[in-house]
């Protein structure tokens, strides 16, 4: 927060000076009002009454002037301030890359950007009322010092009292907050899950186990809500109760006074408008209080993901690859791949995936690109050359062409044939208004078959040394499947290729395959050879398709590791 703050100094600085002048102002008035009975009406000199009034009339008009100015100031500020924040944690997020997937859930971003930013805002919208608020009060205990020592002395003991009880009464609203703030995100996740997947709940039948969980799980936020609610009602309560007994106190002590002869009637006059006019800044004592309060767990949450900290970059980073690299090796699994090559992995889902992130050098694990390792060298070098796409397709909201090219760097003819290479052609061709199409967010009015094959065609048109795809086709029909398989391997053609899938018709087409199992690469070759040697590969894509594998077929240069190696 002190961050933000200093970023808006000026503005901030702004809000607290017409702050001051605006309750300023008003404190001043009791006093204007105190010499016009006293110096005016009661002498029945007109002229000073005429003379106190014009004083009264300016100070309103500059309480109304600099209201009207600290209010579009404290705006801006809230604004800013807001703003700024979901810039930052925007900004910390690209920084992230993969590890905001794995780190921070989806439902805390959001949050970020719709309860956290209005939170911290409203802290710094009250910070010019609460500088005015601070000034007033002790313009009000000097005023009351001179005129009478036993109230500003009792004001001097009471305010400082009142907005310590006050802040007594936030300790278990601010708990109670943290509270609902966690379910509250906790449940923005469960939503932002539900509208991802809700094609998939309803091929399932799954709606109503989830909408009752979700209806559950509401609940408890509502709860929640209704604690922080009755925290909120005590503290609304206190701010009503406390000040209107000073308020009394005040006033009946000023009567005593006058009925003694020790006040004249405009001081007892003067008296009952301190204590109104007081009620102000106290309320605004313990606003300040409740929306520091509600920020400092919006700020909090703020940290949590700033504090999330990116892959960091090798301190000694290696000069840049070559052009042509040579083989790319994770050592983990002994998997290799060369270049150039055409090359599928079967796997077990997690398996494959762990080794798309490895062989991307999202894990700091020993994998050899050009003969050096990956963590050695600079993260946008290994970015540029190495890209990983994984079985998540997501396009992003705007024209389709702005999501197939992000940079702006490829013509039509380029984009065409990426989407031919994806066999994504027909899509394009059924939109209205083709690639200017706007694409809803995450591309949810296409099919998951759809999404895949677009995002595929814009790993294709980024055309990087080494793509690495897993399961590029598992929404896609048997033909479609086998047309990608074709043509991807023509588009990539001395390109170096990696899919991790199991697919039959696209193993068909693979220049080589490797064969998990255990954490290993079991076996090396190409689709049908293993299909002839290995019978736990071919009881893997037996599962695959379904039917009873083929017969035994010849095999040549096949490479086996396992046991009796």
């Amino acid at each position: 927060m002190l961050w933000l703050a200093g970023r808006i100094a000026w503005p901030l600085s702004a809000a607290a000076f017409f702050g001051v002048l605006w309750l300023g102002s008003q404190a001043l008035m009791p006093v204007v009002i105190r010499e016009a009975i006293d110096d005016g009406l009661v002498p029945g000199d007109m002229d000073a009454v005429l003379s106190w009034s014009a004083v009264l009339l300016g100070l309103g008009v500059v309480q109304a002037v600099s209201g009207t100015i600290r209010r579009r100031l404290n705006m801006y500020n809230a604004l800013s301030v807001g703003f700024r924040t979901v810039q930052l944690v925007v900004g910390h997020a690209n920084t992230l890359g993969a590890t905001l997937e794995r780190r921070v859930d989806e439902g805390e971003l959001v949050s970020v950007g719709t309860s956290d930013m209005n939170a911290l805002g409203h802290a710094f919208d009250i910070v010019g009322r609460t500088a005015g608020a601070v000034i007033s009060v002790v313009l009000v205990s000097v005023v009351l010092v001179r005129q009478s020592a036993t109230l500003g002395m009792m004001l001097i003991v009471a305010v400082p009292g009142i907005v310590l009880t006050m802040g007594y009464t936030l300790r278990p609203l601010h708990r109670r907050q943290s509270a609902y703030r966690d379910l509250q995100g906790e449940l923005t996740s469960r939503l932002t899950d539900v509208v991802a997947g809700l094609r998939v709940l309803r091929g399932v039948g799954g709606e109503i186990p989830f909408a009752r969980s979700y209806r559950e799980r509401s609940q408890r936020v509502r709860a929640a809500g209704a604690r922080v609610a009755g925290a909120e009602a005590l503290i609304r309560a206190a701010q009503v109760l406390l000040p209107g007994l000073l308020v009394g106190t005040v006033t009946w002590i000023g009567a005593r006074a006058a009925l003694d002869g020790s006040v004249s009637p405009g001081e007892l006059v003067a008296f009952y408008a301190y204590a109104a006019f007081l009620v102000e800044p106290l309320g605004i004592f313990t606003e300040t209080a409740d929306r520091f309060a509600r920020a400092h767990v919006a700020a909090r949450r703020v940290v949590t993901v700033l504090r999330v900290r990116p892959k960091a970059a090798p301190e000694h980073a290696e000069g840049p690859m070559n052009t042509l690299a040579t083989a790319l090796v994770d050592e983990t699994t002994g998997f290799t791949v060369t270049p150039g090559s055409f090359h599928v992995v079967v796997a077990p889902s997690a398996e494959g995936g762990r080794l798309a992130d490895r062989l991307g050098g999202y894990h700091g694990a020993p994998v050899r690109y050009d003969g050096r390792l990956l963590t050695t060298l600079a993260p946008d070098e290994v970015r540029r050359r190495i890209l990983v796409v994984d079985n998540r397709p997501r396009l992003f909201r705007g024209p389709l062409r702005a999501s197939l090219d992000p940079h702006a760097t490829a013509d039509d003819t380029a984009i065409t044939a990426a989407l031919r290479a994806a066999a994504a052609e027909d899509i394009v061709e059924l939109l209205p208004d083709g690639l200017d199409t706007d694409v809803t967010a995450d591309g949810r009015h296409f099919s998951g078959g759809q999404r895949q094959r677009l995002v595929l065609a814009r790993a294709v048109l980024a055309d990087p040394d080494v793509l690495i795809v897993v399961d590029p086709t598992s929404a896609v029909d048997a033909h479609t499947e086998d047309v990608i398989g074709r043509r991807l391997r023509a588009a990539r053609a001395g390109r170096t290729t990696v899919l991790v899938s199991s697919s039959p018709l696209l193993l068909d087409h693979a220049d080589q395959v490797s064969f998990l199992s255990g954490g290993r690469v079991a076996a090396t070759g190409t689709h049908r050879e293993l299909l002839a040697a290995s019978e736990d590969y071919r009881l893997v894509i037996q599962r695959e398709t379904g039917e009873a594998p083929p017969g035994p077929l010849p095999s040549t240069g096949l490479v086996t590791r396992g046991s009796g190696e």
